[in-house]
């Protein structure tokens, strides 16, 4: 049985030209409810989009019989599709897109509910990816490894970064050594080099809310090769000063695919602590990269400028627009975890 990777396929780093960006839509469920709460998700979830598609076009999944409410906050401008859904986190529940320079592939994890965690329903999520590589019209490939978009981010250039809660944890993966996962990886995405961090943000596990247990792209992100954005909790007062210190440390000890020493640019978290009852995890490095843009969490804080700003000298050819996530952070993801990047062939 081939592989991606075998076949010449990769997952090029999400700074590479996209034909489109794929996003879910908000519907009734255990994460967001059928009320105001609901509401305010379709209102954010709205905004992302409409910030994504000043760059490039969008399409968005929704839920039978959704569409036209969708389209009416999200205008003529963002396609929509009709199909089945349990959530909205099209990063984790969608397909990985590859290319090999002349066709489009995908690969379609396992996915569980992040662990076949209680609040979660993922019947009809598991199907996602398969779905949306079949209306982008890629060539796909299954794995059983379960996995989803989220819990790893890659340079491009054989590096992919990983968290050892997500692709190691029982919830997922029981049984499967760290080389297995490996393998499994390299042989779907076109990486060679793998960097593991120990874990995620804290509110990133029970009893915290909604959370993926450890996903890595609220924690670390490249910037481009050789280059990785690290969140830092500067607070000693939130327990992520002491995880974020750990990460850091860890990175800048790591080399890359091709050898060269990771430099590290440290992005410091927003001043607020909790939220909702929790420690909080705002992120600026859950941002999305488009044709173009840059769009950033922001979350009506001191550090929002700051950290735009930041990433303004970071992508110098791109213009960073602030989108509030704070509705989005309350379903258990950001900016990042609402999109998924089809490349451009």
């Amino acid at each position: 049985m081939t592989t991606p990777a075998a076949d010449g396929f990769r997952m090029p780093a999400e700074w590479a030209p996209h034909e489109r960006t794929w996003m879910a839509w908000p519907g009734p469920n255990p994460t967001f409810g059928d009320g105001e709460d609901l509401a305010a998700a379709r209102r954010a979830w709205a905004a992302v989009a409409l910030a994504v598609r000043r760059f490039e076009p969008v399409t968005v999944v929704c839920g039978p019989g959704q569409s036209a409410q969708a389209r009416a906050l999200l205008g003529a401008g963002v396609e929509t599709v009709e199909r089945e859904l349990d959530d909205a986190w099209m990063r984790d529940i969608g397909p990985t897109f590859l290319t090999d320079g002349r066709e489009l592939a995908a690969v379609d994890w396992t996915f569980n509910g992040w662990g076949a965690q209680g609040w979660a329903r993922w019947e009809r999520d598991a199907k996602a990816a398969a779905c949306v590589a079949d209306l982008a019209g890629a060539r796909t490939y299954t794995s059983a490894l379960v996995n989803e978009g989220g819990g790893f981010h890659v340079d491009g250039e054989g590096t992919v970064l990983l968290t050892e809660t997500v692709q190691l944890g029982p919830e997922r993966n029981p049984g499967w050594t760290k080389e297995r996962v490996e393998a499994e990886i390299h042989a779907h995405l076109g990486t060679r080099k793998a960097v593991w961090l120990p874990r995620g943000l804290t509110a990133d596990y029970p009893p915290h809310g909604y959370g993926t247990l450890g996903h890595v792209d609220i924690v670390a992100a490249f910037a481009r090769p050789g280059v990785v954005v690290a969140h830092h909790q500067p607070d000693p007062a939130h327990p992520d000063h002491e995880v974020t210190r750990e990460v850091i440390g860890i990175l800048r000890a790591q080399t890359d695919a091709r050898g060269r020493r990771l430099e590290v640019v440290e992005v410091p978290a927003p001043t607020v602590l909790e939220a909702g009852g929790h420690w909080a995890d705002y992120s600026y490095v859950n941002h999305y990269l488009c044709n173009g843009g840059v769009v950033l969490c922001g979350f009506d804080d001191p550090r929002d400028e700051i950290a735009a700003d930041l990433f303004r000298r970071l992508f110098p050819g791109r213009t960073v627009t602030l989108v509030d996530a704070r509705t989005i952070f309350a379903g258990g993801g950001g900016i990042h975890c609402v999109t998924q990047q089809q490349p451009k062939i």
